[in-house]
């Protein structure tokens, strides 16, 4: 390869002063870095490049910079390296290593939790852990900005208030992680530590070759001791991203305090580039421009400058703002959309991508509101499009991050049915090649436990239904079950490496299945792997959390499981991607789309800080919260620099409406102020380019017109029909006939709830018991029929049948208030007649059409001429008599099967009485009206009825007469109830 003649020996000309460049805003910034090195290295020998060093300060952009370098001319590749990795470079083995973080944090909440017992005022002892992640956090941040406890201490404090000296209490406990003598440093501790002796190194010997600070902006501390450092080596160099040429000196200027009574203007977006200048002692008029890239519309540039002015000197607006060009030029490239709702908003976003898709554009969605990029995936996926999101998932929300989680639940709370069918659909459970059989298996449970109503599963209810379920390897399968999930909760203290080696254990054997030898599946994959990795960090700092209880180990589990993330394994979209505010600083892209553009999001509210307020931070010279919004500025002010920008906002939230972010409101104002260079012009353009997109989604969620469906009323044929019912359905083939059609003829049955709780149903199941079991004990003995006898039985029967507390309490109590009432009308039906059968089951039929007719009595009492008495409990109101003369018919059907065939072993008797006994409200006896309605008549009635059923042209009509309109049947939404209403005509339609 021929070299160029060499013009020039070094690839920076001398300088007396610190060297500072910059990059344009809205320029791609590894791209103008590329091009500036190989610029300045065109007429150097070919190794010179190689010779150079440059510092970026994350690992995507020095993969960005290295493919551009792949991408041509041929040449040596400069040494790339990350800033973290600078001192070691230099100092090699002079560091000590640095601390665990997690092993740190632990180490903290034991001292935290030794603090609290000492003084239980200063913070409850569940908050210890809470409270060690805060501390971390602040003694991280003053170790890399360099602030000691004594300055903490030193401040100055006019209300000497407890909150300061509990403040002053959890500083006490962390000075020793201050000591500069430590083994193990804190990482920020040991970066600050590091810089500090590579700049003192540096000055006696500065590097003989070029080392290049590129795309840091200088807003912490430490990074700011490093970036002086290098722009004052003979042979060294600080590129800044996104600086604002256009901005006026005496702006630059203004952007410092004046005096020690004015506070700088740290939210501004250049604010960390002015900081550097002053710390350096220099000026705007010293930055040069890295190289010849221009912005993609230098003029939008200066719009934004302008408008993102400080606060106190938006006066300029009046001055500089007649200054600025045609503005529907500058900002012919922009777009508002200001969409009603954040699913609106996301829905617009993912069209414009999906567009840019079709297209081979690259576009870029920017936001830090993770809900909302979440939406925008979700709605993307339409189109079979999977964004590449440089976040990646949140590790607890994989899949091998949920069933871990799911695991360490059963330490903590008693296993329930939910809980139980949740690991055992999990996609990792029984992940084997017995998943098949262990999938059949737990749908077969599920039905079991959703039809018994059965909330906490045991032991013995799960071998029960093994034993009698009759399914091919249920026995096996129940063994491993319960040897896996029964009894796992554990209240007692233990160490945490325990706690981590039990839970790993329990993973494995739920995940690897029946068979031992199979591997488990939970540590496959990307996320199986990030989990066995935080397992692993998991027990290397066990050590320091002491002893805990299984409460306080899935708590930091849990906590610690949310911080780490892994990459989505899909294969994503190339040119559809999902930034960071960090990332979209290191990369170039055709489209870029702001979005969530609302004061809380951009910018983001500040977090409470639970240590120091603004002023004290101030004092300290600690990170204030302008700081991070000066630096979430700058990212706005780059992104909205790019060649195509979409803002987007959501103007209400679900429950308020919404603020506008503080930047684009200043793009507003200082647009709608400026009618001269069309200013309002504009702006109403970039709302109909966005308002055409809004327009686009109300078109493609316009749902179609479907015809609503009819009232209907079907007509299978006659050997289709049910040729049995029990005396309950008779109520609803009266009044929902099309529920006896959707149940027997259709044989559909509604899903069970898994995790049913104390309905009605039950209640009145165990109360029938408690009444049965009284009543056959007091014909036993007669002494037992008393009032505290009755409860007692209830009391009995609700420990062994009810396992909710709460309705136990509820039901014993309902059963206090009508139990003397209940023991005198018992005496009352004593004198009567006596108790006979119970629960007896029965049958009537008729030919013409053939029909069965079955039944179960509560009780049924015999006087002494041989006439019975048909009782029947409610927990609920007893009909009245004439809702049992037209619709609830149950008591009368069960007078006429006892007169026509009796119940059970009973024979065939005259029925002197039917009673409903009504155990609500105080007690209350309802007789059928067997007068009115005896059992021969109510028997003809049942013939026609089911006669007129019989015949095909009659139809199942739908709720045919319920008894309130808002009565719900089982089957409304089989039937589409809704699109339909009981004043509508039924259509029949045969069927079948």
């Amino acid at each position: 390869m021929l070299l160029k003649p060499c013009l020039g020996k070094e690839m920076f000309d001398p300088s007396d002063t610190p060297r500072l460049f910059g990059v344009p805003l809205g320029v791609d910034f590894p791209k103008a870095l590329v091009n500036g090195l190989l610029e300045r290295n065109s007429t150097l020998p070919a190794e010179a490049l190689a010779r150079a060093q440059i510092v970026v300060n994350t690992s995507r952009m020095a993969r960005r910079v290295r493919t551009l370098f792949d991408q041509g001319p041929a040449c040596l590749l400069p040494k790339i390296t990350l800033i973290g990795q600078l001192p070691d470079e230099f100092l090699p083995g002079q560091l000590p290593q640095p601390a665990q973080s997690l092993r740190r944090r632990l180490e903290i909440a034991q001292l935290i939790m030794r603090l609290l017992e000492s003084d239980p005022s200063i913070a409850p002892i569940n908050s210890a852990y809470d409270l060690a992640d805060q501390l971390v956090n602040l003694i991280g941040e003053m170790q890399g900005e360099g602030v000691s406890p004594d300055e903490i201490e030193s401040l100055d404090i006019t209300d000497q208030s407890g909150h300061w000296q509990r403040i002053k209490s959890f500083l006490s406990i962390v000075r020793p992680y201050f000591d500069s003598k430590i083994d193990e440093p804190d990482p920020e501790a040991r970066q600050r530590l590091a810089i500090e002796r590579l700049a003192a190194v540096w000055e006696q010997e500065p590097p003989q070759h070029p080392v290049i600070i590129a795309g840091s902006t200088g807003s912490r501390g430490a990074t700011m001791l490093l970036m002086k450092a290098v722009a004052k080596l003979p042979k060294g160099a600080v590129i800044l991203p996104g600086f604002d040429f256009d901005m006026p000196h005496a702006v630059w200027d203004n952007l410092m305090p004046r005096s020690t009574k004015s506070l700088p203007l740290e939210d501004h977006p250049q604010y960390r580039f002015a900081n550097l200048m002053d710390q350096l002692g220099m000026n705007r008029a010293d930055i040069l421009a890295w190289d010849q890239t221009q912005p993609a519309d230098p003029e939008r540039n200066k719009v934004f400058s302008l408008a993102l002015r400080p606060a106190p000197i938006t006066d300029q607006w009046l001055i500089d703002g007649p200054k600025l060009s045609d503005l529907c030029k500058a900002m012919q490239s922009t777009t508002l959309v200001e969409a009603p709702n954040q699913r609106v908003e996301a829905m617009a976003i993912a069209m414009r991508l999906r567009q840019a898709a079709g297209d081979g554009a690259t576009a870029a969605l920017i936001s830090p509101d993770r809900t909302l990029t979440r939406q925008v995936s979700a709605a993307l996926d339409r189109w079979n499009i999977t964004p590449d999101d440089s976040a990646g998932l949140p590790l607890n929300r994989s899949a091998s991050g949920r069933f871990l989680r799911h695991v360490g639940d059963l330490f903590r709370q008693s296993l329930n049915s939910e809980l139980l069918l949740t690991l055992l659909k999990h996609p990792l459970c029984h992940a084997g090649i017995e998943r098949g059989p262990h999938l059949r298996l737990t749908r077969e449970l599920e039905l079991y436990l959703r039809r018994k109503a059965i909330p906490f599963p045991n032991e013995a209810t799960l071998m029960l239904w093994a034993e009698s379920g009759g399914h091919e390897g249920s026995e096996a399968w129940v063994r491993w079950l319960c040897s896996c999930l029964i009894a796992k909760i554990d209240v007692s203290e233990k160490p945490m490496q325990d706690w981590v080696e039990q839970h790993i254990n329990l993973a494995e054997k739920l995940s690897g299945g029946v068979d031992p030898d199979d591997a488990p599946a939970v540590w496959s994959g990307d996320s199986g792997l990030a989990a066995h990795a935080l397992m692993q960090e998991l027990a290397e700092a066990a050590s320091a959390a002491g002893v805990l209880n299984s409460f306080d180990y899935v708590n930091i589990f849990s906590s610690v499981l949310s911080q780490k993330e892994v990459r989505n394994p899909i294969t994503p979209h190339p040119n559809i991607l999902i930034w960071g505010t960090l990332e979209a600083r290191v990369q170039g892209a055709d489209l870029l789309i702001l979005a969530g553009l609302n004061e809380g999001s951009w910018p983001e509210s500040p977090k409470p800080d639970p240590w120091l307020n603004r002023a004290l931070r101030d004092q300290a010279g600690l990170l204030l919260p302008e700081r991070r919004t000066g630096l979430s500025a700058h990212d706005f002010q780059q992104a909205a620099s790019a060649p195509e920008v979409w803002f987007t906002r959501s103007i209400r939230t679900d429950d308020s409406e919404t603020i506008t972010s503080r930047w684009l409101n200043r793009l507003q104002n200082l647009l709608s102020g400026l009618p001269d260079q069309r200013g309002p012009e504009a702006l109403n353009e970039m709302r109909v380019r966005g308002a055409l997109w809004l327009d686009y989604v109300r078109e493609l969620e316009q749902p179609r017109s479907i015809d609503p469906a009819t009232r209907p009323a079907p007509c299978p044929p006659t050997m289709a029909r049910p040729g049995g019912l029990s005396v309950t359905e008779i109520r609803h083939l009266i009044r929902d006939p099309y529920a006896i059609y959707a149940k027997h003829v259709l044989n559909l049955r509604p899903l069970d709830p898994l995790m049913r709780g104390p309905d009605p149903a039950i209640r009145g199941t165990v109360l029938h018991k408690v009444l049965e079991v009284f009543i056959k004990e007091t014909l036993a003995n007669p002494y037992a029929f008393t009032k505290d006898r009755l409860l007692n039985v209830t009391n009995e029967i609700l420990e062994v049948e009810v396992p909710w507390v709460e309705a136990r309490i509820l039901w014993l109590a309902r059963m206090e208030q009508i139990a003397d009432w209940f023991i005198d009308t018992e005496h009352a039906r004593r004198v009567i007649a006596m108790p006979t059968a119970f629960e007896a089951r029965g049958s009537a039929s008729f030919s013409d059409p053939d029909f069965t007719l079955r039944g179960t009595a509560d009780r049924i009492d015999m006087d002494e001429t041989g006439q019975v008495h048909v009782y029947d409990y409610k927990t609920g109101t007893p009909p009245s008599k004439e809702q049992q003369v037209h619709f609830d018919k149950q008591l009368l059907l069960e007078a006429a099967i006892a007169q026509q065939s009796g119940f059970g072993e009973l024979a065939p008797a005259q029925v002197a009485r039917a009673v409903y006994i009504g155990l609500a409200s105080g007690g209350k006896e309802v007789e059928a009206p067997l007068a009115e309605e005896p059992p021969e008549i109510t028997w003809e009635k049942l013939k026609k009825l089911i006669s007129a059923y019989s015949e095909t042209e009659t139809g199942y009509t739908a709720r045919r007469a319920m008894h309130l309109k808002r009565d719900y049947g089982d089957y409304d939404q089989l039937s589409r109830y809704g699109e339909w209403d009981i004043t509508d005509d039924p259509e029949k339609s045969r069927v079948g």
